[in-house]
């Protein structure tokens, strides 16, 4: 019952700082709290040269800052805020991307910045991270899909590299082949084409139209 109560008293707490905020940087108790656990975890992580084991502590902390999350999102009117936008990229390291997803459309919503020692913009670092996870994934494996559906209509309008534009339209392309909607995978590889030439789908369009020839061949007979 404590635990429920702590719960509850962690999100309203952040809840009112964000609220209080405003559009200026978080501040106040609560986040000073939660940005000490932040740089904590921070140098428990760098102190980790696994990758792999990087990841499992990810794991480990990220409850720890979910009710703070919450409460931000609930009431945050566009205030910077160095944890939330950290919790949002160790969201996308252990593969969640649904659950980054929630903390970008807020962040770039309010342009949030994602710290200075990133060269990439908040938009950038969503595509390109992302992207990059569902690439990772089998040939058959559409789960991640849906997410990047949304990011590619969230970061529309953003400015990035096209290179990591180009990788997201690859994933794009794996990931509506997996499902089986082959017009929209050769569109997508198509788009990442265009964006540059050495994003690696040439083989996957000549696979694809072919695929698709001869299916459209054998309906005919």
């Amino acid at each position: 019952m404590a635990s429920s109560i702590r719960k509850h008293f962690e999100r309203v707490s952040a809840a009112q700082a964000a609220a209080d905020a405003g559009d200026q940087p978080m501040n106040g108790d609560e986040y000073e709290l939660k940005l000490a656990q932040y740089l904590e975890d921070y140098r428990r992580l760098k102190s980790i040269q696994s990758v792999e084991r990087k990841i499992e502590v990810k794991r480990e902390i990220l409850p720890n800052y979910a009710e703070y999350v919450a409460g931000v999102l609930e009431s945050g009117q566009g205030a910077q805020d160095e944890v939330l936008m950290r919790v949002m990229l160790w969201r996308i390291d252990i593969g969640d991307i649904d659950g980054a997803l929630a903390i970008a459309r807020y962040a770039i919503a309010h342009d949030l910045d994602p710290g200075e020692q990133f060269q990439r913009s908040t938009p950038a670092i969503l595509v390109e991270e992302s992207a990059d996870q569902a690439l990772a994934l089998p040939d058959d494996d559409d789960s991640l899909l849906d997410a990047l559906v949304e990011i590619d209509t969230l970061t529309a309008d953003a400015d990035m590299h096209d290179q990591i534009r180009a990788k997201l339209h690859k994933a794009l392309g794996n990931g509506h082949r997996a499902r089986g909607d082959l017009n929209e995978a050769l569109a997508a590889f198509q788009r990442a084409l265009e964006l540059n030439e050495r994003v690696g789908v040439k083989k996957d369009i000549e696979r694809l139209e072919r695929d698709m020839k001869n299916a459209s061949d054998q309906g005919q007979t």
